[in-house]
């Protein structure tokens, strides 16, 4: 991708919006590592307090959880008009929560399955990093140069 202009192409965030646009959303991308493998997994996520809590089942999400293993978090989205993108990403520790306290916040927060089958696991990230950034979208008219229509 080629710009034609000089003006700056994004804006770091501060960790203040990246929590305003984290509770704007709904969907993030989880990544793990397992077996040194990287895996993406799409969740459903509310922040909490400070944290992001999911709900999981068995499989490769909670196969990392268990091991330790940091863990990222990256939500997406536009503005109403589709003129500004932005991005935050979670980087941090990951436990499985099991309380019936933590589930029922949960639940009042919103999370629930999207799913069918169980997602008996409740897993909240404590960042240790919270990074984002937000920029105008560039119009396709501005991305390359204008063809010349006398060219063969």
């Amino acid at each position: 991708m080629q710009s034609n202009t000089s003006e700056p192409q994004s804006e770091v965030l501060d960790v203040h919006d990246c929590w305003k646009y984290l509770r704007s959303a709904s969907v993030c991308r989880v990544a793990v590592t397992r077996n040194g493998v990287p895996e993406i997994f799409p969740v459903n996520y509310v922040p909490d307090y400070g944290t992001v809590v999911f709900r999981t089942g068995p499989g490769a999400k909670l196969d990392a959880v268990l091991s330790g293993s940091p863990i990222a978090l990256e939500a997406d989205g536009l503005n109403t008009y589709g003129t500004i993108a932005w991005s935050v990403i979670i980087k941090g520790a990951a436990e499985v929560v099991d309380t019936q306290e933590d589930f029922q916040e949960a639940a009042d927060a919103g999370l629930s399955p999207w799913e069918t089958g169980s997602k008996d696991h409740l897993v909240r990230v404590t960042p240790t990093e919270v990074s984002g950034r937000r920029f105008v979208i560039t119009p396709p008219s501005r991305w390359w140069p204008p063809l010349d229509a006398e060219q063969p």
